[in-house]
């Protein structure tokens, strides 16, 4: 394995490349070894060259978001780390209650640009701390809301070139959708549609679910966020608590005392 052939392709696509760069800056944990190396891709263009160069030098591949459902061992990651990154004002309005996103948007940034919209929808993703690539990978949700119920269609690329998936076909489950057991595609942008709404009942409900994350999850440590999945008709963190096991710790990792659903880094 060579990475001679990347860098040089990056470096003719002006994509800095990064050597050995710690990911423990790079994930909400504050965990993790160095990555071989390390790419920034603002264009969604840029991925299909990319990714066809890392499969014929065979060179493993992780798509990194915010890095703020990733636990990143010690040793790091031997291979390319793909970050696509996009700016807020890149989202637009597609009418019809619609909002196109590139993915490397922050979630937090769609969702302002929502309400700003007066679109209702998203309420429950505010506070979510990934990114809206991230955030479909996973299906995330909170609050009885889940990006299955807001999202139209994705658009990915593979080394072939793009492709765009109705919702249908997107796999949308707990926790769960198609990227998952298809890690050749790379999530570059979602459709959202949403209803018309109330500006400032919006802006409420976005301010009250924010307030109650703060009050009951332990925000002021290193974390990946609520850790375990719910099993059907329970809450894990309250089952944790059930077995004497809030605060239990080895060595920096610990059971937060304040909300036993997360695992927290207090080294």
């Amino acid at each position: 394995m060579t990475y001679a052939a990347l860098t040089e392709l990056a470096e003719q696509l002006h994509i800095d490349v990064r050597r050995e760069l710690s990911l423990s800056s790079c994930t909400s944990f504050r965990i993790g070894g160095p990555a071989s190396l390390y790419l920034e891709v603002r264009e969604a263009e840029q991925l299909s060259p990319l990714l066809r160069c890392c499969h014929s030098c065979e060179i493993p591949v992780l798509i990194l978001g915010n890095g703020s459902n990733l636990l990143v061992g010690d040793r790091g990651f031997d291979g390319a780390v793909l970050r696509p990154t996009a700016e807020p004002a890149a989202i637009r309005l597609s009418g019809n209650g619609e909002i196109v996103c590139p993915a490397g948007v922050p979630l937090k940034q769609l969702c302002l640009f929502a309400r700003e919209q007066a679109l209702s929808g998203l309420e429950f993703a505010y506070g979510i701390p990934g990114t809206v690539g991230g955030a479909l990978f996973m299906n995330a949700g909170a609050y009885d809301g889940q990006m299955a119920d807001v999202v139209l269609r994705a658009k990915a690329v593979g080394a072939d070139g793009p492709v765009e998936l109705p919702s249908a076909d997107l796999a949308l489950g707990y926790r769960r959708s198609l990227f998952m057991s298809r890690r050749e595609l790379v999530i570059t942008e979602v459709t959202f549609r949403l209803a018309s709404g109330n500006r400032e009942r919006i802006a409420a409900r976005m301010e009250e679910l924010l307030r109650r994350r703060r009050e009951k999850q332990p925000l002021e440590f290193p974390s990946a966020g609520s850790y375990f999945k719910r099993p059907e008709g329970q809450f894990a963190g309250a089952l944790i608590e059930q077995c004497g096991l809030k605060g239990y710790r080895v060595g920096g990792a610990q059971i937060s005392e304040k909300h036993a659903g997360f695992v927290v880094n207090r080294g």
